[in-house]
């Protein structure tokens, strides 16, 4: 995806995701050092205290910082690591995940990600926030 990334085959990758079928995110934006998940937070997002479990945010982490490193390094990627600080807890509305390069070389690429809650009134709520890396996979 090097080069001119385009949304559509971001579109095409994230659908090809078994895992991300039983998650229901969806990218909305994909171009040079930057993306974007969101996801609808439904019911069975949630651990039993009815908040948005820190897995489902963990992989919104993990997902978005991989497409916006493959903005840089192209396709064959793998997450080499990750760390999220969870700082209030997701209830409702939209989650909105935003990652963004911010060093890479051939082979390697660290994103920040910011996760907001957002509110059906417009309102956004910073819930978590994320750093990892991203390797080109062997062939």
């Amino acid at each position: 995806m090097t080069g001119t990334p385009t949304l559509a085959l971001a579109e095409q990758v994230l659908a090809a995701q078994p895992f991300n079928a039983l998650i229901g995110a969806r990218i909305t934006r994909y171009e040079d050092r930057e993306a974007v998940l969101e996801l609808d937070i439904a019911e069975h997002h949630r651990q039993q205290s009815g908040i948005v479990h820190g897995g489902v945010l963990a992989y919104l982490v993990d997902n978005t910082l991989a497409f916006a490193c493959g903005t840089v390094l192209g396709p064959r990627i793998v997450t080499s690591g990750l760390t999220v600080s969870y700082l209030a807890a997701a209830r409702g509305g939209v989650l909105r995940a935003i990652g963004v390069v911010t060093a890479y070389d051939r082979t390697r690429a660290v994103a920040t990600v910011t996760i907001d809650e957002l509110g059906p009134d417009g309102s956004a709520r910073t819930c978590a926030v994320g750093q990892g890396s991203a390797v080109t996979a062997r062939s």
